[in-house]
């Protein structure tokens, strides 16, 4: 008498479970992960640059006596950190030079971690791995970035 194995996905076994339930994750999309990275990191950023143009005169003392910036003129580093914040941001939050953004983002995130607040690491690991993927896998299909490259390959393709 011959024995046929059933398939575990057939079976109703706790690892043909786990297994459905992990192909069922794998089918989320990347675009509305990437959109939710983007916009999350986003704010952060966003938010800290307000903080600097609401009070410029405390910005700039914060640069000259406490962040201290190396190599940089303090309120050089305060104009450069706030444009830096307020317009990567933005193109982050939409989509657009996204990777670019990021990498300026990530780049200031850097900084901020070696010479002003090396203790806030848990906080400028979790902007760098997001800004990370964002460089590395860019900014998804809801973007502006993926309208762009779309019509640019449309047009080349015509």
């Amino acid at each position: 008498m011959a024995t046929t194995l059933s398939h575990p996905l057939r079976s109703g076994s706790l690892t043909g479970s786990i297994f459905a339930g992990r192909a069922l994750l794998e089918k989320f999309p990347t675009s509305i992960l990437a959109l939710a990275f983007r916009l999350a990191v986003a704010v952060v950023f966003f938010r800290s640059g307000l903080t600097k143009i609401a009070s410029w005169d405390a910005t700039v003392a914060l640069f000259d006596m406490e962040y201290m910036v190396p190599v940089l003129p303090a309120a050089f580093a305060a104009y450069l950190a706030t444009a830096t914040e307020l317009g990567a941001s933005a193109l982050v939050a939409c989509g657009l030079f996204t990777r670019f953004a990021a990498a300026a983002l990530l780049g200031m995130t850097l900084v901020i971690q070696l010479f002003v607040y090396p203790e806030n690491w848990p906080d400028h690991l979790l902007w760098g791995s997001i800004l990370a993927y964002l460089v590395t896998r860019g900014p998804g299909a809801l973007s502006i970035d993926h309208l762009i490259a779309g019509r640019l390959i449309g047009d080349r393709q015509s």
